[in-house]
Parts: C-alpha cells; structure tokens; sequence
C-alpha cells in the first residue's frame, strides 16, 4: 500500500513531463505525431512489465531523432520504417541472449554523473525559450545545432530579442516559483503530501491562461505555445493513428542495417541511462542489464508492430521518476497508462496545457540534475575523476547526447589507462642481491615496466621476483618472465619467484631446475 501511495503521484509527474517530450520526438523525426504517443504507452506499459529496473522508465528518445529522420527519409514508407524497428527489437533479444549487456559496468562513474549533469543543464538551457514563448525548438531537444539552423544559445537570444511574451514569461515563473517552494514546504503527514507539484502546475498553466482571456487578451497564449495531441472524432479515427510494419519490405538490406543500428544505438543509450538511474536510486538498487536490454527489445518489438518509434530508457522522464518518490516499476506502468487514457479520452483538455507551464516543469528537473554540490564533489575526488565529468558536460552540450557520451568514455578510458600506467613494479639491488616486487596485479601494459626492470639485474646477481602482492600475471608477463629465468643460467643469476601466484604460474615456466625455485 506504501509504494502504491507513492508511485501513483510519481506516475502523474512522469506523464506530465513525457506528453510533451512524446510529441516532440516524433515531431522532430519526421515521424506521424501520434507515433511518440505510441512509444510512451508501449516504453511504459510493455517495457516497464517485463524490465527489472524499479525506477527507469522508458519512451522515444531525442537522442534517436537524427537517425530515425534519416531512416524515414531513406526507406519507401514509414511502415518499412515499422518493420526496422521490429526488427530492431528483436536484434536487442539476441544481444541480451549473449549477455552483451554487461557492457555497460565498464563505463567509468565520471561519464555517467557527466552524462547526468549534461543533462540537466540541455533542460534548463533548451526550456529557458518556450518559458519565454519561442517554440522553435521541439521539446526534449538535445542537440546543440538545430533543424533551424540555430543552436542552443543563439535559441535564447532570439527568444529574447524577438519572442518575449508577458503571458509565458507569467505562467513560467509562477509554475518555477510554486514548485521550488512546494519542495521545501510540502506537508510530511496528511492528504496533501501525495500532491504531486508538477500536476499543480499544470493547473496553474491551464487556469493562468484562461484568466489572462478574460483580463489581459493580448498577453493569452495560442494554441502554438499549447500542447498539440491529435484529436480522433470517432473510434476509428482514433485506430487510424496506429499502424503496421509492411512485411513486403523484409529483403530490403537498407531496412535490416537501419535495424542493426537501431539496435546498437538504443541498446548503448538504454544501459547507460538504467546505469545512471541506479545511481541516483536512494535505495542503490541495480538491474540486472541483460535483462534490460531484453526488456528494451521486446519493447520495440510491440512498438513497431502497432505504430511507433523505437524506445530506449529515457534519463529525463526516469530522473523525474525518482525525484517524485518513486518506489517501484508501477509508477513506470502507470505513467504509460495515463498516456494512453488521456489521449483517447482527453485529447482536447490536454491541448489546454501551456508549454510554458510543462518548461518549468523539466527547468526544475534540469536543476536537481546539475546541482553545484555535483561538480564540488567531483573536483574534491581529483583531476581524475574530474576532467572526464566535465569533458562529458562540455561534450554532450555542444554536440548531442550520443556523441558526447561516447567523447567522455575515450577520456574517461585515457584516465583509466593512465592510472594503471604508474609504476607497477619496485626493482632494487645491493651487493648482487636484487628484488623485483610487484605491488600489484601485472597486466599487459605493464610488460615494457618488467621487461625494463629485468634487464638491470646483473651477471652472477641473486635475483627474488616477490610476486606475493599480486593475485593475478597476464600471460605476457608470465613469458618475459620465463624468458629471463631460460637465460639467467647462462649468465650465473639464481631466480627465486616468491607468493602464492608463482604456484600457480610455475606450470607455465620452463625453465631449468638449477636456476629457479620457488619460494
């Protein structure tokens, strides 16, 4: 009864911020608009019943849009688009099946915390405009250039210089103003606290907007700064917003490599964003990936079937989930329910919504995102871990999400690297006896240290190669070791290899029994 208390407000919020990110998907992939709608109700319904991940939630993603458009514009019909993303989904099954998911543990902690706070300032940066009155920009955009030929930044200025509108500004700022305070001072005890703040919002946006009818005309918003669901005179009509894959086209090769790619890029997308959410879980819960991906893919599989664009687990629409208190995956499922209800039932009220109201919405989520504690954090943890946190940022901000995650794992995977390029290996000698120590596990990397360390031992020299720290010697290791010990008869040099590890290792090694022994 507890997470049902508190997964239902949490789904209201969730739905709050995906309609208009749902429409503006499809909006900017060239696809129907009902198409975004469709893959909200299957990523939260279909991928939310069988995915493990008790607090992502999944949708169509922005960072997908360039790809689908491509696609669109590529194949004879949308309907063979349909059938890339079936198809796609199937492709997410078989690489679940060879547990590619696991992937994902290797991305270093600074991307993903990068990614996140990237994140949150596209939010804020790329909602600042509609909270202005300039909608030239779909909403959920992340990309840094736009279809319009503006950018991020210039999209701010225009909004300023030319789009101003007293009315949006109004709704933006009171929406912004209640829900900081409603944070602070929302009730602990009491029907209240169920209240989520987002929905008052809206209530607010709708109200704020009728009122200024009546009082200040010229300040109400048009329906170009409202919500735009497509509304269905009838049943039927509403059925013909779905649509299904043509079959004909499945010996098309552009449509099997638009699926392979459908498949990798929302599978990458997919495992970094679940990675990112089990971070900021309070409870550090952690999906299994695998199952994941196999969650994703059947997923797309209903979504091509029936209409709609592929879903990958979308960070904005889950980060929402867990700042709203979120307990379990039924807030997920019920967020894909209240899409499909609302849109067959309410389409027009919906289309009330200012999109000023929903900015301040995803202004507030953009914040909790990239609080400033984030980056001190950060800093204190050391260069690091710091440069690829804001390598990540810098990255994503001017290109799009997708290539700059990949541009912060190459400097993450540097750092990495170069942290286990230090010195492995301790070598000394006095009088003939020497010691070389590894103080840790020998990887190939650190061959050119041994190899150099090796060649200082001198003729006639006792030499102990202390391997006890070390729990694991890469096999390369284990040869230029082997090719040492094969040469130090001829050179008068007695090996002993010491520590647990050389037990395991003397199998490997052929050399004479009068030159070594192990210790």
């Amino acid at each position: 009864m507890k997470t049902i208390r508190a997964d239902f407000p949490a789904s209201i919020v969730v739905f709050l911020v995906a309609l208009p990110l749902c429409l503006g998907v499809a909006l900017a992939s060239g696809a129907p608009l009902f198409s975004g709608v469709i893959a909200g109700i299957v990523g939260g319904i279909v991928v939310g019943s069988v995915s493990k991940s008790p607090l992502s939630v999944s949708g169509p993603a922005a960072g997908l849009t360039v790809i689908v458009f491509a696609a669109i514009e590529r194949l004879p019909s949308y309907e063979a688009f349909l059938l890339a993303v079936m198809l796609a989904g199937v492709i997410q099954i078989a690489l679940a099946a060879t547990r590619s998911g696991i992937a994902s543990e290797f991305v270093p902690s600074s991307v993903i915390t990068g990614m996140l706070a990237a994140i949150g300032l596209i939010l804020i940066l790329k909602q600042v405009p509609h909270a202005l009155g300039y909608d030239g920009d779909f909403e959920g955009s992340f990309e840094f250039l736009q279809a319009d030929g503006s950018n991020t930044f210039s999209s701010i200025i225009t909004a300023v210089r030319q789009y101003l509108s007293p009315g949006a500004i109004l709704i933006a700022l009171t929406s912004l103003a209640f829900l900081f305070w409603w944070d602070k001072a929302r009730p602990k005890d009491g029907p209240l606290r169920f209240v989520p703040g987002p929905l008052v919002v809206v209530l607010i946006g709708v109200g704020g907007n009728a009122l200024l009818g009546l009082i200040k005309p010229n300040w109400q918003l048009g329906a170009s700064h409202l919500v735009q669901v497509p509304i269905a005179k009838s049943f039927g009509e509403f059925t013909s917003f779905f649509a299904t894959p043509d079959f004909s086209e499945i010996g098309n090769g552009a449509v099997w490599t638009i699926a392979l790619t459908l498949a990798i890029v929302a599978s990458l997308e997919s495992l970094l964003s679940v990675k990112a959410v089990d971070e900021i879980d309070p409870q550090r819960r952690t999906t299994p990936k695998n199952w994941e991906m196999m969650a994703q893919g059947s997923g797309n599989i209903v979504s091509g079937l029936i209409g709609g664009l592929p879903i990958t687990s979308v960070i904005v629409r889950s980060s929402a989930n867990v700042d709203s208190g979120a307990q379990s995956k039924l807030s997920s499922i019920l967020h894909g329910t209240w899409l499909l209800l609302s849109v067959a039932l309410i389409p027009v009220l919906l289309n009330l919504i200012p999109l000023a109201a929903l900015a301040a919405v995803l202004i507030a989520t953009g914040y909790k995102l990239t609080k400033p504690k984030l980056f001190t954090e950060r800093y204190k943890q050391g260069w690091t871990q710091f440069v690829p946190f804001v390598v990540t940022i810098v990255a994503i901000l001017f290109t799009d999400l997708l290539i700059g995650i990949v541009i912060g794992l190459v400097v993450g995977f540097i750092f990495v690297v170069a942290r286990n390029f230090r010195s492995a290996i301790t070598f000394v000698c006095d009088d003939g006896d020497c010691l070389l120590r590894a103080r840790r596990n020998l990887y190939f990397i650190h061959k050119y240290e041994l190899q150099k360390e090796l060649n200082q031992v001198p003729d006639n020299a006792n030499l102990l190669i202390d391997l006890s720290s070390t729990s694991y010697v890469d096999l390369d290791n284990v040869d230029i070791i082997n090719a040492f010990i094969k040469g130090a008869e001829y050179r008068g040099i007695n090996v002993t290899v010491r520590g647990d590890i050389a037990e395991r290792i003397a199998p490997l090694i052929n050399a004479p029994i009068s030159g070594i022994r192990f210790a």
